[in-house]
């Protein structure tokens, strides 16, 4: 089944253009559409609203490509002013410090990066380029599958084993540094690299979050080298602190 990924700032009508965009293909294009906002995701996944900001774009086109269909990207491009007097207006709309911290942590799409590409850009005037996005979905095929894409033989109790065991352990050496006052890049007993935290100190949960991020990741750029699971995780850990 096609994909469609709606993103744009919290408050910018994504939800308005999604029901259209449903409206669209179940009455005009007698498609079936299923919906999956970000409160579903975080009730299926246990996952908080924030955490489905971080890359998430990627992996939903990972998922998409590995699946063999074609995806699309909508972004609801909507100027920050607006933002905060649509938001204001919600009944359960965001902290004015929470929805700033979201606009300057977002990334909008770019369709020169193949996870965004096609993409349609729709200002709160415009109307969806309906006939553009079908064509898009149903009018071409989806990208081919790679390695990267393609779903690890994890039969090997080994390698599960490894996998538990390191990133455990990593997650420890973490926790154990902090207690000791380290706050900037802590050294991993036994790898090269150190995981920066920028200052931050992490969390049991955070960390456990993004441990089950990686543990999903893995499935979907499999190494057969054990080795490489620590290294891996560090680098993991690196590029999703913030």
């Amino acid at each position: 089944m096609p994909l469609i990924i709606i993103t744009g700032y919290p408050s910018s009508g994504k939800t308005i253009r999604a029901s259209q965009l449903k409206e669209y293909f179940e009455e005009r294009m007698k498609k079936t559409v299923h919906t999956v906002n970000e409160e579903t995701v975080m009730k299926t996944m246990g996952e908080d609203r924030n955490s489905l900001f971080t890359g998430y774009r990627y992996e939903l086109y990972c998922i998409s490509k590995g699946a063999g269909t074609t995806q699309c990207t909508i972004h609801c491009g909507v100027d920050e002013d607006t933002v905060h007097r649509w938001n204001s207006k919600r009944e359960c709309g965001y902290k004015e410090d929470v929805l700033r911290a979201l606009i300057m942590r977002y990334e909008a799409p770019d369709s020169r990066n193949r996870w965004d590409y096609p993409l349609f850009t729709a200002l709160f005037t415009d109307d969806l380029k309906y006939d553009e996005i079908y064509s898009s979905l149903f009018e071409r095929k989806p990208p081919p599958p790679n390695q990267s894409t393609q779903c690890a033989p994890l039969s090997s109790t080994n390698f599960l084993y490894e996998l538990d065991k390191v990133t455990q352990e990593i997650l420890s050496a973490i926790l154990s540094a902090q207690k000791l006052g380290v706050d900037s890049e802590i050294k991993i007993p036994g790898f090269k690299d150190s995981v920066r935290t920028n200052g931050v100190k992490l969390s049991v949960p955070q960390l456990s979050r993004l441990r089950r991020q990686f543990l999903s990741y893995t499935k979907l750029h499999p190494s057969n080298d054990i080795s490489k699971i620590g290294p891996l995780f560090i680098q993991f850990l690196n590029s999703n602190i913030t």
